[in-house]
């Protein structure tokens, strides 16, 4: 049998900024075998700064600035880390996370960026906003904005900071409030030096004659001293109006490089030609946190974009033997200054032009960079050779196969087996075949509950994958109602170096564990072997003193409840596509690492209860209603929905297990529409179903909302004889 090459190497890029971005995209179009990389972000984007000023402006739509990092990492086939780094140690080779995580390296390199705030100005922290990172001045820019257009805020503003970027993004919200149909907008442009020292005096000439025509004032040689709610204080005790202030004074290095033992250069990265941190061979760094050693030169995107194709080449080289490239940056760079509307100035070796086609030009540039992240295409599956077996074509799809409860065998033919083993013969077992889990009689009168899952890898983090499969075993006691006692796992690793074999099972026990003691269980052992993908799966017990709640026990005027959103194995299959938004599939995977233990105790009063996995909403719902003996009705309108779910329905989006889970539910004839099709797709790790009494229903909903917990009434238990209809 084919296996794949095994793993050897670590290589993690900290950071997704324009360089790492490019990166990523080139070792999509040609990786090196035998690499695993892994990408650090706090969020699931990226923005191109390049775009910032038209966003200000209203020229684009927020999402229009955003680089997909979850699509991006998908094409590279790199795991996506959504998180903070705070520690890299050059000795170890580790990077440290916020959350305590601790990732080995063979080779790493940083991207973080800068950002603008301004912590030892008083008052900034609590009043002021930095233009960098983006993604807090988007928001607070877009509530400032519908503040204005409300009238409930006056449009009273201050800028520090009157290089490049302070003077553009001055002129870009002054045209954004104009277009919303402000008046007297007041903007203040603080520098504490000259305005836009360093660009030539035609260039400046231009830009202070149009500041000076929409009434933006300059205040040069002027020193902030505190920032206020509605106010900012320069030296000297004057006073200027301010409700929204923005830093955009100069460029400052992330806090966390301080303490790498990394030689800096003002707080950034010193690296040599080869873009590698001085005095270490594995550690590169680009883009704005790294100081060019060799060939000095201001902050600007620019560089990071040429120094992409370097970075790339030598993180290969370094990681495979090879030889490394030098790179030499441009003495000078085009400056495409955007001035609100649409027009622009340009400069370059002093020389400057100014009109409306320039912006027109600088758009189309912006546009040519972004679309090579928006039109990544899929890789192909296999080729089928051209003679081949009956079937084959048909057994092998037209997609990828998914993972989680999307790789599950069909119901139909799991409902045939079971029904193929005739009742259990043992009198201490007291499950009978189909059950969610095995209950057996315990000591002392208790009742055990057993049961075991295990999930096909869908992220390439094998720390996030633990835990949701942790979870999702644990989905099946949670339902019974018992507390969780002990587990065991079962784990396939891909072919890795026995170094990573180590790393992956450290990450892959230690993330499972932190779920199973946080419910008051441990595991105490379990099986490993290798194979051709990753699979994590445990087998779990639990004890109740009660009888478990089955599918079994729910009674008409039951109110039916659930504890989380729906849409899982589509939103994940149009992540396979490269069609789903990273902002969606970040907050899919969020919610299926969400634990139940505190729902299901909530949920003790329930009358039957299932958590909702591989055979959808739908699938479960007629289980319960076949069980039970009586009819249950859907309210459509009210199901829960992860983002994007209903979206990549509509788009035709589907889990490979969607067909069989629809033609498995005989019991519900759906009308068609996306958010129909949404019961029957496969979730996994997914809530609980619960059929509750009705006079609890209003006490549960205070219990979930004091726990901060979520809760929908999606419908309830009829009589009649078993059925699935929707209202």
């Amino acid at each position: 049998m084919y296996l794949p090459l095994p793993l050897t190497r670590e290589l993690v890029l900290i950071g997704g900024g324009h360089a790492h971005a490019l990166v990523l995209r080139m070792w999509g179009m040609k990786p090196l075998a035998g690499v695993r990389v892994t990408v650090i972000s706090p969020e699931p984007v990226a923005p191109y700064t390049g775009m910032l000023p038209g966003h200000v402006a209203g020229h684009y739509d927020r999402q229009e600035l955003d680089i997909d990092l979850v699509r991006l990492a998908r094409f590279a086939g790199a795991r996506l880390i959504l998180d903070r780094a705070v520690g890299l140690d050059p000795e170890a080779r580790t990077v440290t996370l916020e959350n305590g995580r601790v990732l080995p390296f063979h080779a790493a390199s940083v991207d973080v960026g800068i950002t603008s705030d301004l912590p030892g100005l008083a008052g900034f922290v609590e009043h002021g906003v930095a233009a960098k990172p983006l993604d807090r001045f988007a928001d607070a820019w877009a509530r400032f904005r519908a503040g204005v257009s409300t009238g409930e805020v006056a449009p009273d503003l201050a800028v520090i900071g009157g290089g490049v970027g302070g003077v553009e993004l001055a002129m870009a919200m002054h045209h954004a409030l104009r277009q919303d149909g402000a008046r007297d907008i007041g903007i203040r442009l603080i520098e504490r030096d000259r305005l836009l020292r360093g660009m030539g005096e035609a260039s400046v000439g231009a830009l202070r004659d149009r500041l000076d025509r929409i009434g933006v004032e300059i205040l040069e040689n002027s020193e902030v001293v505190e920032v206020c709610a509605s106010k900012v204080i320069l030296e000297g005790a004057r006073e200027v109006a301010s409700r929204f202030t923005l830093g955009a004074a100069g460029a400052r290095p992330q806090d966390w490089l301080q303490k790498t033992g990394l030689v800096l250069q003002d707080g950034f990265i010193s690296v040599d030609a080869t873009l590698r941190a001085m005095g270490h061979d594995a550690i590169f760094a680009v883009g704005d946190c790294a100081h060019l050693a060799h060939a000095p030169r201001p902050k600007a995107g620019v560089f990071a974009v040429r120094e992409a194709p370097f970075l790339y080449d030598n993180l290969r080289a370094v990681l495979s033997g090879g030889r490394l490239r030098h790179y030499y940056p441009q003495r000078d760079f085009l400056k495409l200054i955007s001035m609100g509307g649409k027009a622009a100035i340009a400069e370059w070796h002093g020389f400057r032009l100014q009109g409306a086609w320039l912006w027109r030009w600088k758009d189309r540039i912006d546009a040519k960079f972004m679309a090579q992240f928006t039109a990544l295409k899929p890789m192909p599956g296999p080729r089928l050779p051209e003679r081949h077996a009956e079937g084959l074509r048909q057994a092998l799809g037209d997609k990828p196969l998914c993972g989680g409860c999307g790789a599950k065998v069909a119901g139909q033919a799991l409902t045939a087996v079971l029904a193929g083993l005739g009742p259990v013969g043992r009198s201490d077992v007291l499950s009978r075949p189909g059950d969610d889990a095995a209950t057996l009689t315990g000591p002392e009168g208790k009742r055990q509950v057993i049961t075991t899952d295990h999930l096909r890898a869908f992220t390439e983090d094998p720390w996030l994958m633990a835990r949701i499969a942790a979870i999702h075993a644990l989905g099946d006691i949670w339902a019974m109602g018992a507390k969780p006692q002990a587990a065991l796992a079962t784990i396939v690793l891909p072919r890795l170096s026995v170094e990573m074999q180590k790393s992956w099972l450290t990450e892959i026990m230690a993330a499972a564990a932190e779920v199973f003691r946080a419910e008051g269980a441990e595991i105490v052992g379990g099986h490993s072997s290798v194979g051709s993908e990753l699979i994590i799966g445990f087998t779990v017990t639990g004890l109740t003193k009660d009888a478990p709640v089955t599918l079994a026990g729910a009674k008409p005027g039951d109110v039916l409840v659930l504890t989380k959103p729906i849409g899982s194995g589509t939103v994940m299959a149009a992540e396979m596509a490269l069609q789903a938004r990273g902002a969606w599939v970040a907050s899919a995977l969020a919610r299926m690492a969400e634990p139940q233990g505190k729902a299901a105790e909530l949920l003790a009063a329930a009358h039957a209860m299932t958590d909702v996995t591989g055979f959808g909403l739908a699938g479960h719902a007629q289980g319960m209603a076949r069980a039970s003996g009586i009819g249950i009705e859907i309210k459509l309108g009210d199901l829960p929905l992860l983002d994007g779910a209903e979206a990549m329905a509509e788009a035709g989006v589907r889990s490979t297990l969607h067909a069989d889970n629809r033609a498995y539910c005989t019991d519900l004839l759906a009308d068609g529409s996306a958010r129909a099709d949404l019961l029957f797709d496969p979730q996994t790790a997914g809530g609980l179903l619960a059929a509750v009494p009705e006079p609890e229903v209003a006490g549960l909903v205070r219990l979930f909302a004091a726990e901060g917990l979520d809760l929908w009434l999606i419908g309830r238990c009829v009589a009649g004889p078993p059925h699935l209809r929707l209202t």
